[in-house]
């Protein structure tokens, strides 16, 4: 997009009055978005996002502009602006731009061009054709495809340089189900960093034909009858209780603050044995992964808990410059509009040796939260509210009837230490995490777990 001399005047530009850091992040995207209601294509939308966002800091001080006018003289008038808001003697830092060997985690090897209109349009009505078919209760069904390819270009006043792209493509859909009183309503998602090549194994079907089956099966079910009571969670987007309730309070942004319940607890025992968990931006392909972070620093493996015991933080620079430790490629941001800060990439809970079949024949009495919906926490305290999408009651060791309405209620820090069992059935959810520096791809995932004990909540009565 730009040439190094250039990117450098623009920083130089930047530093002139005593500004210690600087960047510039220009980003060129082409959004891409089938849809299909019902057996019609309901829309196809494509359009572009092209701009740049440069940031100084002075101190702890963040200073942020953004632009989609990426003219050399109105980047250069941007900086300038910058600058001035520092308002102090130049630090006079020398730095040379030298380009980052990528080592990459995310290649594309077949494009939209390559996949065709047709088979695009083909998947998404399949996939409506297959919830309709369902059953008669089924009122509504929707497909969506999106995809996102962006060029990168960035370079800071530490030297770094690079360009990179990404081609994020993302299977949408939901059934509603309705009996003319009640309507319940069911969703997933399949998601990678990767080409079109994701769809060559993928049977639409079969997934659509099961978010189908959860809307129909929780119309028909019993309402949740609340209590203090053991809680299953099922593996992949069951992850979402510990990325939000945990995962969050990890990050940087909150433990430099002293925000987090995590705060100053590094090298302490935080959960259960049971529990390691992990953040891991270099897997292949993956939904959250990405070949360098936003910062310009490579992604990482990152534990964040092991055995229990806290060993790290997601850090990104000014969080790094807070604490006093090294940024480790936790660095991401939604799009040039925005600040990087640290986020999560694809974060999940490590397997453990206990089957799923064991989990439950080991369960008296309990609840079985098979898929999980949106929820609610807040970093400072750990409280968190997530409902229930699917859910059975466990008893006597074995799956029992369906329970609709169901919510779960707690505090990050203490569902940590009640996991008394972990499955070995390690997977992955796909969805978008929202946070201060916008909504970026992030994988959840888990293991089926057991709590020994949750606060649930329902509208039904004993």
């Amino acid at each position: 997009m730009f040439d190094k001399d250039f990117l450098k005047e623009v920083l130089d530009e930047c530093l002139k009055n005593g500004a210690d850091y600087a960047e510039i992040y220009c980003q060129d995207t082409s959004n891409y978005v089938l849809q299909a209601i019902g057996n019609d294509v309901s829309k196809i939308i494509k359009s572009q996002e092209y701009g740049a966002g440069i940031r100084v800091f002075n101190g702890l001080i963040e200073l942020f502009a953004s632009t989609n006018d990426v003219s050399k003289e109105n980047l250069l008038k941007v900086a300038k602006s910058l600058s001035q808001s520092v308002g102090k003697e130049p630090l006079n830092i020398k730095y040379d731009l030298k380009e980052v060997d990528i080592k990459r985690h995310v290649n594309a090897k077949k494009t939209r061009k390559n996949f065709g209109l047709d088979k695009q349009t083909e998947l998404v009505l399949k996939g409506t054709k297959a919830i309709l078919d369902y059953d008669k209760t089924i009122s509504q069904a929707v497909c969506v495809l999106t995809e996102a390819d962006t060029l990168i270009t960035f370079a800071n006043t530490k030297g770094k340089f690079y360009n990179d792209n990404e081609l994020i493509i993302r299977f949408s859909a939901q059934a509603v189900a309705t009996d003319g009183v009640v309507t319940q309503t069911a969703n997933n998602n399949y998601g990678y960093n990767s080409g079109y090549e994701i769809f060559d194994d993928f049977d639409v079907t079969a997934f659509c034909t099961d978010i189908a089956s959860k809307a129909v099966t929780m119309l028909h079910a019993d309402e949740m009858v609340g209590g203090d009571i053991p809680v299953i969670i099922h593996n992949g987007f069951g992850g979402v209780i510990f990325h939000e309730a945990c995962g969050h309070p990890l990050e940087a942004s909150s433990v430099s603050k002293n925000l987090s319940i995590f705060s100053g607890k590094l090298g302490e025992k935080i959960a259960s044995d049971l529990v390691t968990a992990i953040d891991d931006g270099t897997l292949e392909n993956e939904w959250g992964s990405s070949n360098i972070d936003d910062e310009g620093n490579p992604t990482q493996r990152n534990v964040l808990i092991e055995n229990g015991v806290l060993k790290g933080y997601l850090i990104d620079e000014i969080g790094g410059k807070r604490m006093g430790l090294e940024p480790n490629g936790a660095g991401r941001r939604e799009s040039y509009k925005y600040m990087p800060t640290s986020r999560m990439s694809n974060t999940y809970i490590a397997n453990g040796t206990s089957t799923f079949e064991e989990i439950i024949a080991n369960t008296k009495y309990g609840l079985f939260a098979k898929s999980l919906g949106g929820g609610s926490v807040d970093p400072s305290t750990g409280e968190f509210n997530f409902s229930v999408l699917e859910g059975y009651m466990v008893i006597d060791g074995r799956i029992d009837k369906p329970v609709r309405g169901a919510s779960i209620v707690g505090n990050g820090s203490d569902i940590l230490k009640r996991i008394d069992m972990v499955g070995n059935n390690q997977t992955f959810g796909h969805g978008m995490c929202g946070a201060a520096s916008g909504s970026i791809p992030a994988n959840v995932g888990q293991p089926t777990i057991r709590l020994s004990h949750m606060t649930v909540g329902g509208k039904g009565s004993k």
